[in-house]
């Protein structure tokens, strides 16, 4: 049997803690540094691709800002992948917004992230 637990080192200090046999019975500690702005950008652009869409070159150029800033500003709470689960969320948003918005699009445009896309999605995280 193998069990599992996960979450930030402060509270799972805690849990361990919180009750005399558990540090006994959990006797490995795996810690994993947080991603580098690349990394995360390689999770973004295999989401994106799973996802059948496309970067323009100046949503790559954004994409490695955002990752940049993203990496610079994590926190105690910073969720890593999450947080680039739900980047690509919020960029997804946007995109469809803003393709919605033209009479015109093509079907190129819909799979097609543009810079504003990222940096709109950035700048929502960077609210929230």
């Amino acid at each position: 049997l193998c069990v599992i637990v996960a979450g930030y080192t402060d509270e799972m200090q805690r849990f361990l803690d919180g009750n005399p046999g558990l540090r006994s019975r959990f006797t490995r500690t795996i810690t994993f540094a947080d991603y580098a702005p690349n990394e995360l950008a390689a999770i973004y652009r295999g989401m994106a691709e799973a996802d059948g869409f496309r970067l323009s070159a100046a949503a790559e150029r954004a994409l490695d800002d955002a990752c940049i800033a993203m990496a610079g500003h994590s926190g105690r709470n910073f969720g890593n992948g999450r947080a680039v689960r739900t980047f690509w969320e919020r960029t997804r948003e946007a995109q469809a917004g803003r393709v919605m918005r033209r009479p015109d699009r093509t079907p190129d445009d819909l799979i097609t992230v543009a810079a504003d896309d990222i940096d709109e999605a950035a700048a929502i995280g960077a609210a929230a």
